[in-house]
């Protein structure tokens, strides 16, 4: 599968931004956002299950990001909004072919090139 991740970019605290990420080729279950923050490790943001059933967010953007689908044009979106410095990262999306009780990033087997995110303060 190949992922297209797209929509990052420079916003005030507060702000809000969609990432999205076409997919194209393959099969997969599962879509997911991770993003890594400069000098840090990556870390899980939100996963959902391609029929829209199941939804899991980390707890650092609950409640203020939101994972969606496009079905159609095989799309997965990364509503983020009422953001803060501290989301500044690269977001980067990823599937897998299954739904698994722990996340993992080894469970995702394919991934997207990374967008920029920058919030100021």
């Amino acid at each position: 599968v190949q992922l297209q991740a797209c929509g990052g970019g420079l916003v005030r605290a507060w702000g809000s931004l969609r990432l999205s990420c076409a997919a194209n080729g393959g099969t997969f279950s599962t879509v997911g956002w991770f993003r890594q923050a400069p000098g840090k490790e990556r870390e899980f943001v939100a996963r959902m299950n391609w029929r829209g059933s199941k939804r899991n967010y980390s707890d650092s953007v609950k409640g203020r990001f939101t994972i969606s689908r496009d079905n159609v044009n095989l799309t997965v979106y990364l509503q983020m909004n009422s953001l803060k410095p501290e989301d500044t990262a690269v977001y980067y999306c990823a599937v897998s072919n299954d739904w698994y009780s722990r996340i993992k990033e080894a469970d995702f087997t394919s991934w997207g090139q990374g967008t920029l995110v920058t919030v100021s303060s």
